[in-house]
């Protein structure tokens, strides 16, 4: 069976849930989208992990060299990677106990998903998630 994402309603309460964002991927370049996307997040609220493996500290928090070597709990994993590379980040997700494995616009990998289904995490491919986050939570998390 294909893939299809979550409903827009299943998107807005994992976004509600989620307070822990590890960006892999994630530049130290101002000037690329996947800077600006993790900015955005923290601006909104969300706590931003950097994972990348040639970094020491990125917007204020420090870099980790993947998903296993992060101390804490992680809820989404927000992938900027391409997509060939995304199943090994599946499966590291999966080991670390994420919630969800969310692949960025124009990153598709339906082997990905199936690790992360497997794992019994939610997965979302393909969709950026700080337009879902401005579409689905325009006035920021509720306090519930």
């Amino acid at each position: 069976m294909a893939f299809a994402n979550p409903s827009r309603d299943d998107i807005k309460r994992i976004l509600e849930e989620t307070s822990t964002v590890a960006v892999v991927g994630l530049s130290d370049n101002p000037e690329r989208t996947s800077y600006m996307i993790a900015e955005a997040l923290q601006a909104k609220g969300y706590r931003i992990i950097p994972v990348n493996p040639n970094a020491e500290e990125i917007l204020g928090e420090k870099v980790y060299p993947s998903l296993k070597d992060i101390p804490y709990p992680v809820d989404i994993v927000d992938v900027f990677r391409r997509s060939e590379f995304t199943p090994p980040i599946a499966e590291e997700a999966v080991a670390i106990g994420a919630k969800t494995l969310w692949l960025q616009l124009g990153v598709v990998s339906e082997e990905a998903a199936e690790i992360a289904l497997q794992g019994g995490l939610n997965v979302i491919m393909d969709r950026c998630i700080k337009v879902e986050d401005s579409i689905l939570l325009p006035h920021g998390k509720s306090k519930s």
